[in-house]
């Protein structure tokens, strides 16, 4: 989960060090650090917390950084070890330095070999025995091409490396295995980063690295040492889509852009008379009975709605897995089940190893993803682009837009292909889907209603999110934003499910946020708020319509159709959340002990 950047070149190492980690502290913010490899020596710079100390303390003592030719730098998601500076990256041998994103598996076999031999070790990471392992072979051969390979064949787990050492004192030697990382170049430079962002101005061609390559690059060029050619693409995305834009927080700005990304996701995709994807052929749902649906946190809570719509509008069998207890349950994998996996980053490590067991047992697969060229889209059969643009709040809110909208028009493709649906529902649909980016628009009273009701929601034992049918899943995902970025605590539930033993912890000082929609299930949702009123919950109501018993009521639009009140209700909850965190003088960008991109189990 933590973000690393490397760089060989002649210009300013050092500021391209701290601005590619800016663009990757999402993925991890407990502690950061660079490595600076000059001719003589090398100089190394790590602070705990945010990036800003780090910056603070390389401009303090760092005055002749730029100048230095050769540099990798790390910002962690603890892992193995707690966030201290002792622990932060770049780890260090006698004359070498690493940087690591994943969880090296047999760490402690490796650490207790190397003790045995005197080895010394400063950390509690599993990192250190990547540096300490090179050194010792080094150290017997004398070659440090030689000593790398061998360093890589004794790892398992994931990992993405890089490494500097003062026997070659002008190249990167990298590896990667199950944890993303790109190569960029540009003119004599070259580049290292774990995601496109840090390149976007540096670099002018990238290459996606794939598992189980490794090399070294140097100001010549780059050498694979598994024999591949990498094939560069060039880099054309702009960094003006990463900047906040007078918002207050990441999370704030892509709430309110969710109108133009539903937009942008519906683009070409919905004809006069059904949806449709240029990505799938005529033929791919040939021979396909049902569909298992598999991914984690926000992005299960996408595909648990989806389940709903493939299943009502598709008519096709539709299960949902939480991805990391998917695999290792020894599931049953049959060749007539599309495996669908969901993952906003597209290096999500669960997820993307649960599709490889699809691919290996020889099921069709399909992704859902909001990334380009992320190793989930390279390895699906089929890619289904989100396009929700760069998303850089650790709570996601338009990758869980968008990765609904792409299933809802899926399951009407399905409904199409297989003739099970009416032409009337059909074009009732479309008329919806086309309503939503409306729909998404945060109207300033909303926003407004949020804020002032956050002053209520900020004590008590818990917050139940309660809904049925697509708003049962949408009550997950109200819940865990506000657990993400709040601190507080929050379940959600069927609301059919209260009387089944949660109604016990009704009291005043229980929270329960009601999604209660008009067009579906209404009646039985209110009898269910009810019950929890008659034991003194506090109840918020979120609804077209007033609710008597309610608390508080934050209204929305009222309209025919419950999917465009899934979408209004969606904005509500995010909305309430993030005022709830402002109130309570979090980081709403940048939740504790949380990171964007979960590459680690």
């Amino acid at each position: 989960m933590c973000g690393i950047v490397g760089y060989i070149g002649q210009k300013d190492t050092k500021k391209f060090l701290i601005d590619g980690l800016k663009e990757l502290e999402y993925r991890g913010y407990d502690s950061a650090g660079i490595a600076l490899l000059g001719s003589e020596n090398i100089e190394v710079y790590k602070a705990v917390g945010k990036l800003v100390n780090l910056e603070e303390k390389v401009n303090q003592n760092c005055t002749n950084c730029q100048l230095t030719p050769v540099g990798i730098g790390h910002t962690r998601w603890a892992t193995h070890g707690k966030p201290t500076e002792i622990n932060a990256h770049p780890h260090l041998g006698q004359y070498s330095f690493v940087v690591h994103n994943g969880i090296i598996e047999n760490y402690k076999e490796l650490k207790e070999s190397l003790m045995a031999e005197g080895v010394e070790f400063l950390s509690q990471t599993d990192t250190e025995v990547i540096v300490h392992t090179f050194e010792k072979h080094y150290n017997i051969s004398n070659n440090a091409k030689d000593a790398f390979e061998k360093t890589i064949d004794e790892l398992e787990g994931a990992y993405a490396i890089l490494l500097i050492t003062k026997s070659e004192q002008n190249k990167i030697f990298f590896a990667k295995h199950g944890s993303p990382m790109i190569i960029g170049k540009s003119n004599d430079e070259m580049f290292f980063a774990s995601s496109d962002a840090p390149l976007i101005g540096y670099a002018g061609e990238v290459a996606y690295l794939e598992d189980g390559d490794f090399g070294e690059v140097s100001s010549s060029g780059v050498i694979f040492y598994n024999q591949r050619k990498p094939i560069w693409a060039k880099l054309q995305t702009s960094k003006q889509l990463a900047q906040k834009n007078g918002f207050r927080f990441f999370m704030e700005k892509e709430i309110y852009e969710q109108s133009d990304v539903a937009s942008d996701c519906m683009l070409g995709r919905i004809k006069d008379s059904t949806t449709s994807f240029d990505e799938i052929n005529a033929n791919f749902f040939e021979g396909i009975s049902d569909i298992k649906i598999c991914a984690c946190g926000t992005s299960y809570h996408a595909g648990l709605t989806g389940s709903y719509l493939i299943e009502r509008l598709g008519k096709m069998r539709c299960s949902v897995e939480i991805a990391s207890e998917f695999r290792y349950k020894e599931p049953l994998l049959e060749k007539n089940t599309l495996f669908v996996v969901i993952s906003q980053s597209g290096e999500t490590a669960d997820t993307l190893e649960a599709l490889k067991m699809a691919k290996n047992a020889g099921l069709k697969t399909l992704a859902v993803c909001n990334v380009d060229n992320s190793s989930i889209t390279r390895l699906a059969d089929v890619t289904l682009l989100t396009r929700a643009g760069i998303e850089k709040g650790v709570a996601s809110t338009k990758a869980f837009t968008t990765q609904t909208l792409v299933l809802w028009m899926l399951a009407l493709y399905i409904g199409k292909t297989r003739n099970t649906i009416s032409e009337e529902l059909m074009q009732k649909e479309l008329l919806t889907l086309r309503s939503v980016p409306k729909i998404l628009k945060v109207p300033s009273s909303l926003h407004e209603k949020c804020k002032r009701l956050s002053k209520r929601y900020l004590h008590g034992h818990g917050f139940f999110f309660i809904g049925r049918d697509v708003f049962y899943p949408l009550a997950l995902e109200g819940a865990l934003k506000l657990k993400e970025i709040s601190y507080l605590h929050a379940e959600g539930y069927p609301a059919g499910e209260m009387k089944h033993g949660p109604i016990a912890l009704a009291d005043p000082e229980l929270f329960t946020i009601a999604l209660m929609p008009q067009n579906l299930l209404y009646d039985k949702i209110k009898s269910n708020v009810e019950e929890l009123s008659a034991r003194d919950s506090t109840i918020c109501s979120i609804s077209a319509l007033p609710f008597d018993l309610a608390d508080d009521f934050i209204q929305i639009s009222k309209t025919d159709h419950y999917m465009l009140e899934f979408f209004e209700m969606l904005v509500a909850l995010q909305l309430l959340s993030q005022e709830i965190s402002i109130r309570l003088g979090n980081d709403v960008d940048m939740p504790r002990n949380l990171a964007k991109s979960v590459t680690v189990e």
